[in-house]
């Protein structure tokens, strides 16, 4: 399983590009190329976080897949709103009215996307303090309405649903993590299971609120090396005492966080399960892609298991559904991936050499090399 942020990707070559038909039929031609990609990467599912991102008739197009029995991967979905939403009650019974027609098996939606921020190296994150670079200025505020945030995490709690934010910079988590509280003490559901992904700099406070909210935090391992030159960047933006700490995975297991792996894909081009156990326990990039990188902030690194973990129960349990899959259990869907090597015992290197020998859903094989 992973998490991702958009549907256009394509497979050529070995690479992928984010180029979409620019209609309902043809991102039906389209979505299926995503899906065989992922299920040769060993994938069984997904999270859109944002189908509407790009094309605002993608689950449309997802839903009409299924129905002809063209989809295998299953997709849990985020429908994307606005930035401080004008009526956030109104825009939650929009979801939920989509929910009810498009969402089958295979295409669920279980919440909404919204952006709090930008990225750090545009100078676009909502940070806790002025950039370094730019005194006086501390990022940009893109959904920053407390009462809005509050209002929409707790309509969205009375349908079921959770809230999915791009949470960038320090300042945007921290201003994530009070709306939750507060809409938590209006709900009285502590389990909403609201994600913030990207967590680029957070404070120890903000690890240890989030494991206390029941939030969680999508990381993503793949982006922890540290990159000759960009991180030259990231220092003279931002400083060097907090570009050190930058990107923490360990400190969310250690607080006692449901932590889980992103690739950003196809925004970041990098999808791999491989790739994602060994960046995450060597904070550096895998030799074979022959990129010069080195160790970043290496306290942060997980065990196996951890990645593991981050991989399959804990994004289970982000969809709410750990009843029936990310384990190997009697009266769950046998979903699973088979590789050449011991993700939990080979040598470091073998990891990021493995090969995928085949991937199966419900009980059959989809992929096989």
């Amino acid at each position: 399983m992973a998490n991702r942020t958009a549907t256009s990707v394509k497979k050529t070559g070995g690479g992928t590009h984010a180029k979409v038909p620019h209609n309902p039929g043809g991102r039906k031609k389209y979505l299926p190329a995503w899906q065989d990609m992922a299920l040769q990467n060993g994938f069984t599912a997904v999270a859109d976080a944002g189908a509407e991102l790009f094309y605002p008739d993608s689950p449309k197009a997802y839903h009409e897949l299924e129905e002809e029995g063209k989809l295998k991967l299953r997709t849990y979905s985020y429908g994307l709103v606005a930035d401080n939403v004008e009526d956030p009650k109104a825009e939650i019974a929009r979801v939920t009215a989509e929910f009810a027609e498009l969402s089958g098996e295979y295409f669920h939606i279980v919440g909404v996307k919204a952006f709090l921020d930008g990225v750090t190296e545009a100078h676009t994150a909502w940070q806790n303090q002025d950039y370094a670079d730019q005194p006086g200025y501390h990022g940009v505020e893109r959904f920053n309405d407390h009462d809005k945030m509050v209002q929409l995490i707790a309509a969205a709690d009375a349908k079921g649903l959770s809230v999915h934010v791009h949470s960038e910079g320090g300042g945007a988590t921290q201003f994530m993590l009070g709306c939750i509280e507060d809409a938590e003490k209006i709900t009285g559901d502590l389990d909403q299971r609201n994600v913030l992904v990207h967590l680029h700099f957070v404070t120890d406070e903000d690890i240890r609120h989030m494991a206390a909210t029941g939030s969680i935090p999508a990381v993503p391992p793949l982006w922890t090396a540290e990159i000759p030159g960009f991180y030259d960047i990231e220092v003279s933006y931002v400083g060097k005492e907090l570009a050190e700490e930058s990107y923490p995975i360990k400190s969310f297991f250690d607080a006692g966080a449901c932590a889980v792996f992103h690739s950003d894909c196809p925004v970041s081009p990098s999808f791999s399960i491989k790739d994602s156990i060994y960046i995450a326990e060597t904070r550096m990039t895998p030799k074979r892609l022959g990129i010069e990188t080195f160790p970043h902030n290496v306290k942060e690194a997980v065990t196996r298991e951890q990645s593991l973990q981050a991989m399959t129960v804990n994004v289970a349990r982000q969809w709410h559904q750990e009843h029936r899959m990310a384990s190997i259990e009697f009266g769950k869907l046998a979903n699973m991936t088979v590789f050449d090597c011991d993700f939990l015992h080979d040598d470091t290197e073998k990891v990021s050499e493995a090969n995928l020998i085949a991937t199966i859903v419900d009980g059959g094989e989809v992929f096989k090399a």
